[in-house]
């Protein structure tokens, strides 16, 4: 896995959007992020994990969701982190964005957005990113199943921290198997454990529930069987429980068999006699009823006779109703002329009492023509109202006569002001002028000594960088020509073998009849003979090509340390012999010098602007001035000219108000009477109009009333119904006829006569002997169903005690093989001599290859003095295998790991750490890490130690890996160019990298 380029917005320290390029960082193999306390190193690597993850390491899992926005952050930017890696030999980018409370884009508040994740790949053959996935889910599984490792495992084996492996270094066998137990995931032997124990139990309470089952069951039996069984006096487990339960169930099956053929036979005669009473209470019942039937329509006939008298009343009613229905026309007529005059005449008094008295008697005619004279005075106030809407016009042009004029004094005073103060403003500026022209002729002349100081400074640095090169090529050459002689060594010694038994390898080619390749002879009397370890040709001649190959890289390291040599002879001759450290002062003062000089010279151009500015602005002053002088004199005319006009209007609308207020509340007022004279004219004609429509109404009334029989309308009225009264008469007239009809046909029913002469039924005695027979039958089903229950219960309890005593034989013998198991996993048997529990097993295991893993290091950094080596040794009382101890070569003892210095047990620590990352990442499927952090320790070490420790860390940029140190050791900033500041600041922390190309 390598990472090539993170961006984070609006997280954590960084308020802003912070781009960090792994690519340059990781060129040197070994780069440094350094900053002050909060600053927000750790906060890089958090966003490393959550775009990995979605979640930060750690105790910081607190601050998920919206917690991981930045305070610093504008209130329209969304957090959002950008990881892009290459892993598997695939190039991706994630994008996630935590849920993010922003706000409303109509109204007030805020709104929560949820968490969005996008997954990339870049398509080398297209040349384009493609859209993979936007499932939290899918792209979690996805990463996960590349990294081959949890998002524990990856903040421990890339993301290294020291604190933790100091405390895993020092802790106990407890400590230990919690943190190896996370990164291996152990769980599942844990769980083997788990299910052995629980196994056993199970196992073993089935077996003692077997035996307590078995007796169970036969207290169940004896129960159900009653005293026909009797249960043997043995306890669970004791021999022959089975057979005396089984046998007593035979016994007890065969009684209850007896009793229930003889309840058989009593449930047969009871089902009889029940019948037999059943058949004579349904005979009574029916006689009962027909009896209180006769009876009930004697009372009902009774009940007709006395209401007979009120049921002709109705009759007369409906007939009265049925002929008052001839004159409800006339009636309707009558009551809506009525209600038309009242209307009218009220609102005849109503319009009336709106009208001066002089008009409150006069008729509809009268009216008719007082709102005409009004009409015509209305129609001559025509002319003051647009000599009323003139002065108004007239008054509104003087106020803005009166408003330009004050304007006008404001601008006289503002330019007088203004350029009052010209001179000095222009002086000023053109003093800003000089001063940046100087400062661009000492940037030009500052500018001339850069270059040779930048190329000196880079010169020394070269010459730095070349001393190193130098002599690790001479060392490489050395290698090389003692490799080149000892390979010439080996191949003399092999030829000179070779020789020595020439001969036999001749004679290996001899063949009867064929001439000898040396002396000619065709017979072979006593051929040479190969003696043990003969060398042959083959063996000489791959010998002549590793010497050949070893003085190639003989030679082609001769010729890179001459190359690196000449290199070194040209950097020191252009860079001197001044130190490297003094050059870069004097080039960085020089810088700062140049900056500075053309800071100020970049203000020429706006001081220059500024003062054309200016002149602008004092051309405009002095024309405002000018023309605001010329506008005064032009609205003194002009005022006098409305002043005159003003006096003829307000003359001749005084003559036309009277004495209104207005020309318009004039007319309003002439209006207003038109509109109540015309409305009481209207109202006085209709009142004489309904007036005349009653008296017509009241004389059909009179006469239809006579000749439908009645003496006068209001008794005609008095006899009409409304529905609701019809209705309820005619449904009283029709329930006393279907009532007569009714009780007249019960009483004619012939079954029902007949049965009233006869005797009462006796209800009671047929119902008391139905019930006894009733009774005797339930008791002797009662009695059948408990034999039959009894039987089938018997049957079951002894089959299933005859299985129970089956299976108790199998299951006992399992539980003898589980719980062995369980305790040899579970450290408590005898068989484990250590008291190992299985989980404690496998984590000895991973700590042995890690404790192997770590040394190869650790012997680096403490100059081969110390070795990591796991212990299973029993502490105390406690189990043993999780043990971590030292072993120092100066003294030859083992001591514990807790007797370490400061600084040895960081390295031990450190050395731990890339230890368990090796072993972790060979555990997910040997995923490559081309990209490590180690955070923070270095300060406890001395300079010597912290150079082998760096050698260390600079040994695993091997096969094009790179490291990354989180420290705030200010010696690292020396020794480590590559760097990636965290600057911390009011308005959010910022990124800075430093010492890349």
């Amino acid at each position: 896995m390598r990472l090539h380029r993170l961006e984070i917005t609006a997280f954590g320290p960084f308020g802003g959007t912070q781009t960090v390029d792994f690519d340059e960082l990781s060129a040197a193999g070994l780069f440094l992020l350094h900053g002050p306390t909060g600053a927000g190193k750790t906060s890089v690597l958090d966003a490393v994990c959550y775009a990995l993850y979605g979640s930060v390491p750690g105790a910081r899992q607190s601050g998920q969701g919206t917690a991981l926005r930045s305070d610093h952050a504008a209130p329209g930017t969304r957090t959002q982190v950008a990881l892009e890696l290459t892993v598997a030999g695939r190039r991706l980018e994630i994008t996630r964005q935590p849920p993010w409370e922003r706000p409303k884009k109509r109204g007030r508040g805020t709104t929560l957005d949820k968490a969005q994740t996008w997954l990339r790949e870049y398509d080398t053959a297209a040349g384009a990113w493609k859209d993979l996935s936007r499932s939290h889910q899918e792209i979690g599984e996805e990463i996960t199943q590349l990294l081959g490792m949890s998002r524990e495992q990856f903040c421990q084996v890339v993301l290294l921290p020291q604190g933790d492996f100091a405390r895993f270094l020092r802790a106990d066998a407890e400590a230990r198997g919690r943190l190896l137990g996370r990164l291996f995931d152990t769980r599942r032997f844990a769980e083997v454990e788990k299910r052995l124990a629980e196994h056993r139990r199970a196992t073993e309470s089935r077996v003692r529930d077997g035996d307590a089952a078995l007796l169970a069951d036969a207290h169940r039996m004896q129960q159900a069987a009653g005293d026909a069984m009797e249960l043997p006096e043995l306890a669970p487990g004791d021999p022959g429980l089975a057979h005396a339960v089984l046998t007593a169930a035979a016994v007890a099956r065969s009684a209850a068999r007896e009793r229930l053929t003889v309840a058989d036979c009593r449930l047969a005669a009871a089902e009889s006699a029940q019948a037999a009473a059943d058949r004579a209470l349904g005979k009574t019942r029916e006689r009962d009823r027909l009896q209180r039937r006769f009876a009930e329509a004697r009372e009902r006939a009774a009940r007709l006779q006395e209401r007979a008298g009120a049921h002709r009343e109705n009759q007369q009613r409906m007939e009265r109703a049925r002929k008052a229905e001839a004159i409800a026309p006339a009636l309707d007529l009558r009551e809506t002329a009525d209600a038309e005059h009242r209307l009218a005449a009220a609102a005849e008094v109503r319009t009336r009492a709106q009208l001066p008295p002089a008009l409150a008697d006069a008729g509809a005619a009268g009216l008719a023509a007082a709102a005409r004279r009004t009409t015509e005075e209305l129609g001559g106030l025509e002319s003051a109202r647009r000599a009323e809407r003139r002065l108004a016009e007239l008054l509104a042009e003087r106020a803005e006569l009166d408003r330009r004029e004050r304007a006008d004094e404001d601008v006289l005073e503002d330019a007088e002001t203004w350029l009052a103060r010209w001179a000095e403003t222009r002086a000023g500026l053109r003093s800003g002028i000089d001063a940046a022209q100087e400062a661009a002729t000492r940037a030009e002349q500052l500018a001339v000594q850069r270059d040779p100081a930048r190329k000196r400074l880079e010169a020394a640095r070269m010459r730095d960088r070349l001393a190193e090169d130098s002599e690790r090529a001479a060392e490489h050459a050395r290698s090389t020509r003692e490799q080149a002689l000892e390979a010439k060594r080996h191949w003399l010694d092999l030829k000179e073998q070779r020789l020595d038994g020439i001969a036999a390898e001749l004679a290996a080619r001899l063949t009867d009849g064929e001439p000898c390749a040396v002396c000619g002879a065709t017979e072979h009397p006593a051929p040479a003979r190969r003696v043990a370890g003969h060398v042959d040709r083959e063996a000489e001649e791959r010998a002549l090509a590793e010497y050949q190959g070893a003085e190639e890289r003989r030679a082609e390291g001769e010729r890179r340390l001459g190359h690196v040599r000449e290199a070194l002879a040209a950097a020191g001759a252009e860079a001197g012999d001044a130190p490297t450290e003094q050059l870069a002062r004097e080039a960085e003062e020089l810088e700062q010098r140049y900056a500075r000089a053309r800071e100020a010279a970049s203000a020429l151009h706006s001081a220059q602007e500024r003062l054309r500015q200016a002149e602008q602005e004092h051309e405009r002053r002095t024309a405002a001035q000018r023309d605001a002088a010329v506008r005064a004199a032009s609205r003194v005319g002009h005022r006098e000219r409305l002043e005159s006009e003003r006096v003829l209007l307000e003359e001749e609308l005084s003559r036309a108000r009277g004495t209104a207020q207005s020309v318009a509340a004039r007319a309003e007022y002439l209006e207003r009477t038109v509109a109540r004279l015309t409305d009481a004219a209207e109202a006085a004609r209709t009142a004489e109009d309904t007036a005349q429509r009653l008296k017509d109404a009241d004389a059909r009334l009179a006469d239809a009333a006579f000749r439908a029989g009645f003496d006068t309308p209001q008794a005609a009225a008095g006899a009409l119904l409304d529905d609701a009264a019809h209705r309820d008469l005619q449904r009283r007239l029709d329930a006393w006829q279907h009532e007569e009809a009714a009780v007249r046909a019960v009483l004619a029913e012939p079954e029902t006569a007949a049965a009233a002469q006869q005797p009462p039924a006796d209800l009671t005695t047929a119902q008391r002997a139905a019930d006894d027979a009733a009774r005797r039958m339930r008791e002797a089903a009662s009695a059948r169903d408990a034999a039959a229950r009894c039987c089938a219960e018997l049957d079951r309890l002894s089959a299933h005690a005859a299985a129970a005593a089956r299976g108790l034989g199998p299951l006992r013998e399992e539980y003898d093989r589980v719980a062995r198991l369980a305790g040899l996993t579970a450290g408590t048997s005898a068989d484990n001599e250590r008291r190992m529990r299985l989980e404690s097993y496998v984590l000895a295991a991973r700590l042995e290859q890690v404790a192997a893993a770590a040394t190869a290091r650790l012997q680096r950094m403490s100059s081969g003095r110390y070795t990591l080596v796991h212990s299973d040794d029993r502490t105390g009382r406690g189990r043993s295998g999780l043990g971590l101890h030292v072993v120092d070569a100066w003294t030859g003892r083992e001591r514990d790991t807790s007797t370490l210095s400061g600084g040895e047990t960081f390295f031990a620590s450190l050395a731990l750490a890339l230890g368990l990352a090796d072993v972790v990442t060979d555990e997910a499927g040997g995923v490559r890490l081309d990209t490590l952090f180690i955070d923070e320790g270095f300060g406890s070490l001395d300079d010597q130690t912290l150079d082998e420790v760096l050698d260390v860390l600079d040994s695993l940029r091997e096969r094009d890996r790179s490291v990354g140190i989180v420290s705030h050791v200010a010696d690292l900033r020396r020794r480590v160019h590559a760097q990636l500041e965290v600057v911390k600041a009011r308005a959010g922390s910022v990124l800075r990298q430093r010492g890349v190309r």
